[in-house]
């Protein structure tokens, strides 16, 4: 089984750009679909992108679309997060999940939402203030 390690959190102003890192170790990180959610204190993970392993393909919440950008480097094992035009409501703790059944893929990265089957890092904390 895959675990990830997310990095690259920070205190950020208004309008920066932050790059987040989700590192895999362990089997098989080409068959896993990557997700990044998010959370902030008395509310639910939300889903904020996905990038799907077989084909690439990728999505986004409408709350986030245009200004994030999620990739992978399947040499690398590891999943980014390219976040600009930050807004303090993008202040949140920020998680890597990951999926390999074809059913949860579908509702992970078609969906962006969290899944029973998620496979969870233990998050980086993103701070967006002046």
């Amino acid at each position: 089984q895959v675990q990830l390690v997310e990095s690259g959190g920070g205190l950020v102003q208004p309008g920066g750009s932050l790059r987040l890192s989700c590192a895999a170790s362990g089997f098989g990180f080409d068959y896993y679909a990557i997700g990044w959610f998010r959370q902030t204190p008395g509310k639910e993970r939300e889903g904020v992108s996905c990038i799907d392993n077989n084909n690439g393909e990728t999505n986004y919440a409408d709350s986030v679309a245009g200004r994030f950008t999620i990739s992978r480097d399947n040499a690398k094992n590891t999943v980014y997060l390219q976040i600009d035009s930050l807004k303090p409501k993008d202040t949140a703790d920020y998680y890597c999940g990951a999926v390999h059944d074809a059913r949860s893929r579908l509702a992970m990265c078609v969906g962006i939402r969290v899944v029973d089957t998620i496979v969870w890092g233990r998050g980086t904390r993103v701070t967006v203030s002046s």
